[in-house]
This record gives C-alpha cells, structure tokens and sequence, in this order.
C-alpha cells in the first residue's frame, strides 16, 4: 500500500475549480508515508493500467453532483480493477451510505475524516477488517478538530484549466481554492451540510491556509475562491487571513460565500474585506418569499436579502445570490416578483440564469424529510434525494421548462441577459400574462465580477 499509485484518489466535478477533495486527503496521506496518486476527471482522463494498479481507490463526493458522476466511476472501477478496495468520502457520502455499499463501496467516510482515511490505508494495509470504516449517516462522522498539513497539489493539473475569474471587464485570471473553514455553526433546514456538521464548523490555521494560498500563487493564480460553507462564521478568523494575504500578495483577489444575516451583522468587516481584495460574495439567498425563508429556517428575511445588497453595493463588493426558486412553498407569484425585483433594483447583471432553474433537493437525512403539508414521492436513490411534488402543478411544469431554456443557452454561449429575459417569458407565460415584452430587459447592462463556472450543488 506504500507503493506509488497503490492509493489512487479520484475527483469528478468541485464546482469548475480546482480539486480540494483530492489536496486535502493526499496531504494527510503522503504525511502518513504513504504516495497516492491522484487524478481529476473533470480536466483528465484515468488511465486504465493506473486503476487496475491501485489497491485502494477513494472518490472523493462533496456535494450531489460529484456523488452522481462518482457512482457511475465506482461502477468502472468495480469492473476494471474488481480487487480493490472502493471508498467514497466527502459530505454527501455518509448520507448515502446504504446507496454506496450496495454499489461496492468498502468505506464509506465524512465529516472531519482525512485522519480516518489513513487509518482505512492502515488497515488495508494490515490486512485487518474494515467495518468500522463505513459510517452511516450524519450523526456517525466525526466531528473534531484535525492537524491540517498544507494540501498536497503538486502533480494535479494546472490552474489554468480550471474556472477563471472575469473582473467584470471581460479579462480572465487564473483562479485558485482554498478553504479556512469546514463545517458550518447554522442550521438551515435544506443544508446538506447540517446533518453532518450539526452546528459545528472548525478554523484551518492560519499558517496551512497562507501557505496553501502562497504556493497556488506560485503556480499561476491572480484570485482565489474561499469555498467555506460560510467565511463569516468565524469574522475574526476571516480577517487575520485576508489581512495577512492582502499584505503578502497585495494584487491577489478572492471571493468567499457568506450567509445574508452574516453580511448584515457584520457591515463593517464585509468593507474592510472589499478593501483587502474582495472582489464578490456569494450569499444563498435562496428566495424573496418570508414564507419559503422561514420553513428553510434561513435566519433572515427578505428584507435582509436586499438590504445585504444595499450594504455589499456601499463597500464596492458585488454580491451574486445563488437560488432554490423551486421549493414545496414557494408560488408562481413568488418567482415573478423576484424576476421584478431583481430588474426594477438593477440586480439581474449579478445573477447566473442557472439560479432560475434550482429545485430544492432534499437529500437523505436532510432536516426537511417528513416536512408536513409537502406531497412527498418517496426516495429516488438514483437522484439521490426525496421525491416531492408541488400542488401547483404550474410550478413544477415551468421548473423543468426553465431548466431546459437554461440548458440550452450554456453551450450556445447566450448572454445572460438575453436567457433572463426568455424565462421570464416563460413565467409569464405559465401565469398566463402577457409576455411579449420580455423579450428584452432594460436592465443593468454593467458586467459584473465573476468566476466563469455557476455555482450550483
């Protein structure tokens, strides 16, 4: 197990950026004596003579379409190299555990689990059982505080085939990732990172942060994406780093993800974060409705959302608000006033059309399963989540329309603009308005800050 390539780990998809799924585990794993290989099939091909070598392969699942891509790559890698032990590890796999096994998985692995990860190349290694290994649910992942070596990159592909970052001016930088926190100290109820962090979210130090930054720097990067559920969850934290990187790379950029009631509470850090290099923000808002923001126990309201707009656009720092317009509660009143408001404030620049298109996913152990009043369809495995229907039937109609128009505009390069415009059309059109005008916006035309991946589960 000691042997190059005997451990091979595996990415499938981390959102366009480049793979912490694999840095972060080959790190812990070469401190341990041991020389994985790594590859990411979201920019390169496996080689088949590099599976059937490795003795044990751990695809790495951190969110829903990384575990979709990952089972059908666990199924090659049962056919290809049958003699290897198979695990998954990342949030979404101790959630899907039952699901996993079934598919070969001997380890099944979560939460704060690099360290357990090691301990799985150990016994392999030792020939010892690996029960142990498969950790079923949220409530089964450990939760404790790990000593972090600097992610491991060297050998990974290059940044430079990975999202770029766009200033708004049309010019493309490399982009680089990196994260200063795990876990998140909130509860929103469709999370899927609730029910395995249950409100417990861990610093990375300092030191490993700033250096893991350093070294992508060295290899190219002009920005760098902080994907922390919530990088406000420690502001303390947030801002020793960003300070320290400011003084150490002063033309270096980055965004980070923050909850509203965070960009709310704590205005003045968000400035200070603009003028250290903060180039945007990304904020779930996930809708204007109070009604759908209370039963997702958001922890702010609609008027939060539009004052953190307010107060993000005063500190020169764009925010771009990611979506779940589909959900059980929300109605076709909601989701054309959000269409109305985002074009009468002159937001609709800083939102990706994918947004419009979101349908709540409720994954196993999810804190809305059962949820009362919803029309539940039971767990469709292959999707990967609890099947429910609207009672408007309107609405799940326009969602797989909106959906397609979405589809369909990405690989024709549409602006996003001229994709708004169509399903707003749409919407219209399923409330049974007169839709000819939204052909065209009269929006805000300006080009905003941006990575040129959409972020979605």
């Amino acid at each position: 197990m000691r042997g190059p390539g005997d451990i091979l780990l595996l990415s499938t998809y981390e959102l366009g950026h480049a793979p912490h799924g694999l840095a972060v585990p080959r790190a812990f794993l070469e401190r341990a004596g041991f020389r994985p290989a790594a590859v990411d099939l979201a920019v390169e091909r496996l080689d088949p003579e590099r599976l059937r070598r490795a003795r044990l392969v751990a695809i790495s699942v951190p969110m829903h379409t990384a575990l979709r891509l990952g089972l059908a790559l666990g199924a090659r890698v049962r056919a290809e190299s049958p003699g290897a032990l198979l695990c998954f590890h990342g949030l979404y796999a101790p959630l899907n555990a039952d699901l996993l096994v079934r598919a070969g998985a001997s380890a099944v692995l979560g939460g704060e689990c690099e360290e357990d990860l090691v301990a799985l190349a150990q016994a392999a290694e030792a020939g010892e059982g690996l029960g142990r290994f498969v950790l079923r649910g949220g409530g089964a992942v450990p939760r404790r505080r790990l000593d972090h070596p600097v992610p491991s990159r060297q050998g990974l592909a290059p940044l430079d085939r990975y999202a770029r970052f766009d200033d708004g001016s049309g010019t493309l930088r490399v982009a680089g990732y990196t994260e200063a926190t795990r876990g998140c100290k909130h509860r929103c109820r469709h999370c899927p990172v609730v029910p395995v962090y249950d409100g417990r979210f861990f610093a990375i130090p300092e030191d490993v942060v700033l250096e893991d930054v350093a070294r992508q720097v060295s290899a190219g990067a002009e920005h760098v994406t902080f994907g922390d559920p919530d990088f406000l969850n420690g502001p303390a934290h947030a801002l020793r780093i960003a300070r320290a990187l400011h003084a150490r790379h002063p033309h270096l950029t980055f965004d980070f993800t923050a909850k509203v009631e965070h960009l709310v509470r704590h205005g003045a850090e968000v400035a200070e974060l603009a003028g250290l290099g903060a180039a945007f923000v990304t904020s779930a808002v996930e809708s204007l409705s109070d009604r759908v923001l209370e039963k997702l126990a958001k922890g702010h309201t609609r008027a939060d959302a539009l004052l953190a707009f307010e107060l993000c656009a005063a500190a020169g720092l764009t925010l771009r608000p990611s979506l779940v317009p589909f959900t059980p509660w929300s109605t076709l009143e909601d989701y054309l006033d959000l269409l109305d408001v985002f074009e009468g404030r002159g937001l609709l620049a800083a939102l990706d059309p994918v947004q419009l298109s979101i349908r709540l996913l409720v994954p196993p152990g999810s804190l809305l399963e059962g949820e009362p009043g919803v029309a539940w369809g039971g767990l469709d495995e292959a999707g990967l989540t609890w099947r429910w229907s609207h009672l408007d039937p309107r609405m799940d109609a326009l969602q797989v329309r909106v959906a397609a128009e979405v589809a369909a505009a990405e690989p024709r390069n549409d602006p996003p603009l001229a994709t708004i415009a169509r399903v707003k059309g749409l919407a219209l059109a399923a409330a049974g308005l007169p839709h000819g005008h939204a052909t065209t916006l009269a929006a805000d035309q300006r080009r905003v800050p941006r990575l040129t991946h959409s972020w979605f589960c």
